[in-house]
């Protein structure tokens, strides 16, 4: 048995901690975790860097109804690269994928990119924050919130989840538990008065569909085809970010393997400005990069990828960028001193 008990200042307590993804699951949860007077001890929001700019623009919306209803924040974590090999640093997974000529984990059938840039900078958060190491040192399990709801693919990946068995981590399904759809999700956080989020993905993920590259901002096409063609001359056993493509079959949608195909296909982009980008975006990566190593100055990634989308360069702004970098202090954290 656990020996959990008090020190002089607080309360040993499980941690509830939730997984922020700023997307429908995550506030459906919080809105109904307020409705049932459960309240979480923290909510970590692991910032990629590539987010889609709606869905930056949404984290204060959520601040602010934290704050009115007496949850905690959402605290931005991210995680760190350092071992750049000689090249000019990244901060993103982008930016990571394009220094290194390759594609998101996900595009090969992986899921390391997720548990490198969104799981690591959260347990690590975790292993600092005072409620957590007391807890484990007495024994306990951290709890984790889930946001899968109870749509066939969510099952899916529950049903894989649920099995896995962690040392220090609790988690908890809270949506599969109450038996919420997607649907109920998206009705809930109206029922709060709250908009409901756009769908939280980075800009190039795979799992996008081809209705969804439809509504792309333009930068966010360009980003893509430029990442795609950095990749290319690696790939020996995919295409893209679509992989190898379907062809229709067993209901899926016909869609190619690189959505630089597709976007070319639908005229989101012209054909010259895509032929464009593939030609000289991969050449001038590959130039910095030589640049930096021989001491050089060159520009940052955010300018440089602002070089191919000149028009749209006030937009590239993130308007919730300030309250991404100013995090709130977690309490019972340790000093950094």
């Amino acid at each position: 048995m656990n020996n959990i008990q008090s020190n002089l200042f607080y309360e040993i307590k499980q941690p509830l901690i939730a997984a922020c993804g700023l997307g429908v699951d995550t506030v459906a949860y919080l809105v109904e975790m307020k409705s049932r007077n459960i309240k979480p001890d923290a909510i970590l929001f692991a910032d990629v860097g590539v987010e889609k700019d709606e869905t930056y623009s949404y984290l204060p919306i959520l601040q602010d109804w934290l704050n009115k209803v007496g949850f905690p924040p959402v605290i931005t974590v991210k995680y760190v690269a350092k071992d750049f090999k000689n090249r000019p640093p990244y901060h993103t997974i982008g930016e990571d994928c394009l220094t290194n000529g390759t594609l998101p984990s996900l595009a090969f059938g992986f899921k390391s990119c997720s548990l490198k840039w969104k799981v690591t900078p959260q347990n690590k958060w975790l292993e600092e924050y005072i409620p957590a190491i007391d807890w484990w040192n007495a024994g306990g399990k951290v709890k984790k919130i889930i946001g899968y709801d109870t749509s066939p693919k969510d099952m899916k990946r529950y049903a894989v989840a649920k099995e896995f068995i962690d040392p220090k981590y609790e988690y908890w399904y809270p949506l599969v538990e109450w038996g919420m759809t997607r649907n109920d999700c998206k009705n809930k956080i109206r029922s709060e008065g709250l908009p409901v989020p756009p769908k939280s993905a980075c800009i190039f993920c795979p799992s996008t569909q081809p209705e969804e590259l439809l509504e792309y901002k333009k930068k966010y096409l360009r980003y893509i085809v430029i990442m795609e063609a950095r990749a290319e001359p690696k790939l020996t056993s995919i295409l893209g970010l679509w992989r190898n493509g379907i062809k229709g079959t067993k209901n899926g949608k016909p869609k190619p393997g690189r959505m630089t195909d597709f976007i070319i296909a639908e005229g989101l982009l012209s054909e010259n400005e895509v032929n464009d980008l593939r030609q000289k975006a991969p050449i001038e990566i590959i130039n910095n990069q030589a640049k930096f190593a021989d001491g050089l100055e060159i520009p940052d990634w955010h300018d440089f990828l602002e070089l191919f989308t000149e028009e749209d360069a006030v937009e590239s702004i993130h308007p919730c960028s300030g309250c991404i970098a100013n995090n709130f202090p977690p309490p019972f954290h340790k000093s950094s001193k």
